[in-house]
């Protein structure tokens, strides 16, 4: 599992991996990271369905419970066919985006 910080944002992502370890690798690693945005950069999954993403669901609640972003980065599923509170963007750009303007949100609490 690679993880690039940047700022208060750690960008993780693995390649060469199911789906099911690497979210085993996430959970494992989560203590480390859950004071920081997250995003989870879903490339080497280029198979990913709707179904996979909620597999996220759990971890994406708690960490935004926690007042941080949580960000799935895919280009194969749409935002359309996944629910509210999961958030998913095509481009880590948008990514970073989708997480500067939650925190202005939170500053300014919204």
């Amino acid at each position: 599992m690679i993880f690039d910080k940047e700022g208060t944002t750690t960008i993780v992502f693995q390649e060469k991996t199911s789906l099911f370890t690497f979210m085993d690798n996430l959970n494992k690693a989560y203590p480390k990271i859950k004071h920081d945005n997250i995003i989870v950069n879903l490339f080497s999954f280029s198979a990913l369905k709707s179904g996979d993403v909620l597999e996220f669901l759990e971890i994406s609640n708690t960490h935004k419970g926690a007042g941080k972003s949580f960000v799935l980065v895919t280009n194969t599923v749409s935002y359309d066919d996944v629910p509210d509170e999961i958030s998913v963007v095509p481009t880590v750009q948008e990514a970073k985006d989708l997480i500067e303007m939650e925190e202005i949100e939170r500053d300014l609490d919204l």
